[in-house]
């Protein structure tokens, strides 16, 4: 009995990862040739990424149904418990890794590129042959590209908004971790109920963040084509964005699975691993807040 709870348990002729395979292939060729397609010529490259990407959600819904039916079956044990934590925990670093990339980005274009473009250390020529005219300084009231290009714009106030997202993210990972502690105490009722709390919440956010856009693009003329700022802002935040919808989505999910009776005291990973994943949506958008917005 000993022997068998340390075998490594191996799904056998799982189709899943083929699957997989074909869906993300059509998404990327599909993106690709929408980009790079000729104007008026894009639909062909919008049906392949629509396909593609209707297909990755098939593929997300059975491959986990998949997964829950061998959790339930008591078909993992603390060996596959271990791996998928260690998967987790490779996947947020990777994720870190992602948002480090942008930051990363950020903090070089306002600190060396815009001074240097200006006229600082190594752009002198720069400044002097190529752009003469060119304000560095960040924001509406630099040059951060030729106003002929995007035009002029303004900038999103932090205390507006913005604040009332980071009180929305804040307030929700306190209630998802009430719900955390309430399912390893076995308070079922107690989880339903602050989950759902926290994916309201993450709803709120998602709602606002596109209100803030709206009145970007229209009352700011803030737009992907404001020169490095826009691109910048809209880069960061939009992925930031779009990592809240999956976080929220998930959290539903796990309330319908919560709700279904799947997790017990010793055994919840799928809970705690989403709620991992929204801690660091949390953290990440801290650092948006203080670097994109404020400073």
């Amino acid at each position: 009995m000993g022997q068998q709870q340390d075998i490594y348990y191996v799904p056998s002729r799982s189709h899943w990862p083929i699957v997989a395979a074909v869906v993300l292939f059509l998404t990327v060729f599909g993106a690709a040739h929408w980009l790079n397609a000729e104007p008026g010529d894009s639909g062909f490259g919008k049906t392949v990424i629509t396909i593609g990407a209707i297909g990755i959600l098939c593929m997300f819904f059975g491959w986990f149904r998949s997964v829950i039916r061998e959790s339930l079956a008591g078909r993992y044990n603390h060996q596959v418990d271990t791996s998928f934590r260690m998967g987790m925990m490779w996947f947020i670093f990777s994720e870190v890794m992602f948002f480090g990339a942008f930051f990363g980005a950020l903090f070089y274009l306002r600190n060396y590129s815009v001074p240097w473009l200006g006229g600082d250390g190594h752009g002198v020529l720069t400044h002097q042959f190529l752009w003469n005219h060119y304000a560095a300084s960040w924001g509406a009231g630099g040059g951060n590209g030729p106003e002929h290009v995007g035009g002029t714009f303004g900038t999103v106030e932090p205390w507006g908004l913005p604040l009332l997202n980071t009180l929305i993210l804040l307030t929700s990972s306190v209630t998802v971790t009430i719900a955390h502690h309430a399912l390893r105490a076995g308070h079922r009722g107690k989880v339903l109920i602050f989950l759902g709390v926290t994916v309201l919440l993450g709803a709120c956010f998602i709602f606002s963040q596109a209100n803030e856009y709206m009145e970007a693009y229209r009352e700011l003329n803030l737009t992907l084509h404001s020169g490095v700022y826009g691109a910048t802002f809209f880069m960061l935040t939009g992925f930031h964005g779009l990592h809240v919808t999956l976080g929220t989505i998930m959290l539903a999910i796990i309330w319908l699975r919560v709700l279904a009776g799947h997790f017990n005291k010793e055994h919840h990973f799928g809970f705690e691993a989403v709620a991992w994943y929204w801690h660091f949506v949390d953290v990440v958008w801290l650092g948006l807040f203080m670097f994109v917005y404020v400073l």
